[in-house]
């Protein structure tokens, strides 16, 4: 049947979505699934958070702007039962959008590159930028679902707007897309605003909002800037259970 592929969007930033492709990513590895990590984000932080940003020869943008080079990928993580790859990028990808703007089939790249290795894996995570540029269109079609994280902010709820009208366009040609779910994500529990918006949203978007939220945490942030993954950080055990919370809700609804 293929991989699961799934989008972590929103087009606001600072919402999360890197820290949830990586740390779903590793949960459900270690659940014994394949998983391969895509990062279409020029930033590159995915792949510095995964530790793997040295000696990197070929990014995704080689294979989006030319068909016949393969999706260079970098194991992470592999044991008897799963493994984790990772598609990585850098900010060459920035220029690469702007050269894709002149491509035939510019919106499918991603998709016909993913369809070449999806028999390997059991979940394809793709990491967006925060716009609906090419790069986010791109995973958008290449995407069966897509994962929506976002702050429990009243600023934030525009943003998830915005990607629901997007939504709408891209199921003109790729009319298979929907939304896995809407994750609170950097959620605090102690402010009034952050209730009311985690209300809201429950009340409005009822049950594509996960039961799981993901709360603040500095070990989320420490993670992603050493690359040491989140599950082998002391003291991080509060925030690991809620990815895996997430990783089980996710198994659950695909």
């Amino acid at each position: 049947m293929g991989a699961r592929i799934i989008s972590i969007a929103n087009q606001k930033g600072g919402v999360g979505k890197t820290a949830t492709t990586s740390n779903l990513g590793i949960c459900l590895y270690q659940m014994g699934k394949r998983i391969l990590v895509v990062d279409m984000d020029p930033q590159g932080n995915l792949t510095l958070s995964l530790a793997a940003h040295d000696g990197i020869e070929r990014t995704v943008a080689d294979a989006l702007l030319d068909h016949k080079t393969d999706l260079p990928r970098i194991e992470i993580f592999a044991d008897m039962t799963g493994r984790m790859d990772l598609v990585p990028t850098t900010l060459a990808l920035a220029s690469a959008e702007a050269a894709l703007m002149n491509k035939l089939g510019r919106e499918f790249r991603l998709r016909d590159q993913l369809a070449k290795v999806s028999d390997e894996y059991d979940f394809i995570l793709i990491d967006t930028p925060p716009s609906l540029g090419l790069l986010t269109i791109n995973a958008l079609v290449a995407a069966q679902m897509v994962l929506i994280p976002t702050e429990a902010r009243f600023f934030s709820l525009q943003g998830l707007q915005m990607l629901q009208g997007s939504i709408d366009e891209i199921l003109y040609i790729n009319p298979q897309l929907k939304i896995l779910g809407v994750l609170l994500s950097k959620f605090d529990r102690r402010l009034g605003e952050e209730k009311t918006v985690a209300q809201y949203l429950r009340d409005n978007w009822g049950a594509l909002v996960f039961e799981t939220s993901v709360g603040t945490n500095s070990k989320i942030l420490e993670a992603a800037s050493t690359g040491i993954p989140l599950t082998q950080l002391k003291g991080a055990t509060r925030a690991v259970e809620s990815y895996r919370e997430l990783a089980r809700e996710v198994l659950a609804r695909v």
